[in-house]
Order: C-alpha cells, then structure tokens, then sequence
C-alpha cells in the first residue's frame, strides 16, 4: 500500500477518530496536537443514527453507553425564572430520551477515542502546523516549535478554525457561514441542586442553560447571545472572551450568577454558531475532516455524528484505494457529499425557528427530520486484507 504515513492535525473529536481508522488499515499515523494536554470540559454532544454504527465497529459503544449523560428531563423559563414548560420525556440537549441517541460529555467521549486509537500512535503535543509544502513525493511541515518533517498525506481535523485549512486552502472568511449567535460552555459547581435535569433560558436575544454531569457533582453552564454581525475578538484569548460575554449577558434568570463561575473555570469554550462551506474537501495530499471541512455548527446537532462517520469513511476509502490519495479522497467526498449537505441544512431551520421565537413543538418537527437525516447513511464494510485490529 502506498502513501502509508499520516499526520493529523488535532486530537479532538475528528482526529482521534481519524487516528483510530488509519491505525486500523495499516497506516502509521501521528497526531499533531496544539493544546498541551487532551483539552477538557465541552458540551454534552449527540452520536446519532449511522454514527452508533461506527462506534459499534470501533467497540467503543458499550462504553460510550455507561458514560451517557443519563438525563430525567429538561425545562424552559423565562427571564424571571417562570416555568414555561417543562418534559420528562426530552431534553433540548440530547433529544428524546427513549431512543438508541447516546449522549456523552465531550471529554468523555475524547478519553475512549484516545484509548480504542492504542499505543501505535504517536502524539506530539503543544504544537501546531506552521508550514505545509507539497511535492509528488509527499507533504514537508514545518511546527511552529521548529522541527520539521516529511509524511505521505495530512489531515485537517483541527475545527471551525481550521490551521490546516488556511495554509492549504485559504483564508477562513472564503469559507465561513456566520449563523447569527455565541455560545459559551464550561464548567461549574451543581448550584442550583439539580438532579440529573437541566434547565434553559431565551430571552431578549440573550439565553443560557445549566446541566448536570457526573452524577450531579457538577453542571455544564451555556451562555449566550444574538449578534446580527460576527464579532471581531481573537479565539485564542480566553480573558478577552470571557469579558465579551459577561458584558453582554445583562440580570436574565441565574445567569449572573453562573457568570461568577465562568471566570475561574478551566475549561471555559466560546465561539460563534458558524458552518463551514468548501467546493472540494481535498487538496493534492492534504484533506479535511469534520468541522475543518463541514462544521454544521451545533445548532445542527449533527457535528459529532459526522466527525465519526467522516473518519470511518475518509480511512476506508484510502484503504479501498490502496492508499493512492487522489482516488480515496475523490471516494470520500462522494460518498459524504450529500449526507453532509442534508445534516447542515437541519442548523438552518433550527436557526429560523431561534429567530422567529418558535413554540416547541415546532422543534420536535425538526427532530423528526434530524432522525431521518442521522440514519440515511448505509455504511460500507472497509476490510482491507492489512487490517491491524
């Protein structure tokens, strides 16, 4: 097989995943990380549909079951804290509770990625990609440490704001589809008593929601607001960040109060609701995966499901192919087009119903799309006679 070593760039939920495949169908892969450490905290995310399938043949999902959010139900207040509605048989998070969805704290889901990718890969922590050059022999990079290297392909699996992307493919406003919003996440003490429950806010363009996690030891705290045009803030100071959002965040509910939490939080995570739009995923032998290629943002609910499918799909097509690049990409991106199209457009009605102050029910109407949507994908059985595992 040619075309055997493999950097990726990020170790969240995409590379890992990447990681995993590849590691699977013989390629050496090492994984390019600029965080110091696996990062922590995150919102609790949704695999869904074909995504539990993948999961399944990564023999992850048992696991994946034991740590899943385990919500009783959810509720809806007003700026006052009035009851507005209130459900034991949903939450606005994962969905309806009785059905085959796992929902999963982030850093959850990251430890058993990190663990099922095994020791044949290699990581290189706190450092990024500074340089990327092609040539017909293969990708030279150079780290913003300095240290340079050579490797057959790279992949793109570092998020909406994508490094790999924009030395590749060009700067990210060419690719960007601002949603209209800002959301916020971290982590905080139970300080509202809440068992295993969470509660959400809208009002006024400005809204926030609390949420049990580890056995109700603490909550995951969403803060956020409207902005009819993105804001010019650099997503890499976190300080800078949290001023933004507590200046904007006025006496809504408890949200003052959980403010107070937000500024010694570690794990604190802000960033627009955005999607990300390209005409090809793949240039030469770079490709993206995930939210670098296809961010449906969360208003999607669809992010994690495609970042799993994406990684299962990328690495068995490079395998089907024998590792010639050029035919595994084209195959990845033709079989992905269309399921990604569909899984984006599911953010574009959320948002229309967020904007025109929908009821509800008219949110359910969109999670029977979502449902539909999440299981159109029939996946192929990738098995290469150099399968690892």
């Amino acid at each position: 097989m040619r075309n055997t070593r493999v950097l990726i760039s990020g170790a969240g939920i995409a590379g890992l995943a990447q990681a995993y495949w590849l590691d699977h169908h013989g390629f050496d892969v090492t994984v390019v990380e600029r965080a110091a450490k696996p990062r922590p905290g995150g919102q609790a995310i949704d695999v869904r549909g074909t995504a539990l399938t993948v999961a399944e043949r990564m023999g992850i999902l048992p696991d994946m079951r034991r740590l899943k959010t385990d919500m009783r139900g959810s509720s809806m207040v007003d700026g006052s804290g009035k009851e507005l509605y209130s459900s034991t048989e949903r939450t606005f998070s994962g969905g309806v509770l009785d059905s085959p969805d796992v929902e999963i704290m982030r850093d959850d889901l990251i430890g058993l990625l990190r663990d099922a990718a095994g020791d044949r890969v290699e990581y290189l922590f706190d450092d990024s990609i500074a340089a990327i050059a092609q040539d017909g022999d293969g990708v030279h990079v150079t780290f913003e440490s300095g240290v340079a290297r050579s490797c057959d392909l790279v992949v793109g699996a570092d998020g909406l704001h994508s490094n790999v992307r924009s030395l590749v493919f060009g700067p990210e406003t060419e690719f960007i589809k601002y949603l209209g919003m800002y959301v916020a996440v971290y982590t905080a003490p139970n300080f509202l008593g809440l068992d295993r429950w969470q509660t959400f806010c809208m009002e006024g363009g400005v809204g926030g929601g609390v949420m049990t996690a580890r056995g109700n030891g603490e909550v995951r705290v969403y803060v956020g607001f409207g902005s009819e045009e993105p804001l010019d803030y650099d997503y890499r100071d976190i300080e800078a960040q949290k001023r933004l959002l507590a200046d904007r965040i006025g006496d809504v509910w408890v949200l003052p109060t959980a403010l107070k939490y937000m500024w010694d939080a570690p794990d604190f995570h802000f960033d627009a609701m955005a999607q990300i739009h390209l005409d090809r995923w793949s240039r030469g032998r770079v490709a993206l995966l995930g939210d670098a290629g296809y961010c449906g943002s969360p208003m999607s609910g669809q992010g994690t499901s495609m970042a799993l499918i994406g990684a299962y799909v990328l690495a068995g097509e490079l395998a089907a192919a024998g590792g010639d690049h050029e035919a595994g990409f084209a195959a990845y991106e033709a079989e992905l087009r269309d399921f990604v199209a569909d899984n984006q457009a599911l953010a574009l009605v959320d948002r229309e119903l967020l904007e025109d102050g929908a009821e509800v029910p008219e949110f359910d109407n969109n999670t029977a799309r979502l449902i539909e949507v999440a299981n159109a994908l029939t996946l192929k059985d990738y098995a290469p006679a150099n399968v690892r595992r």
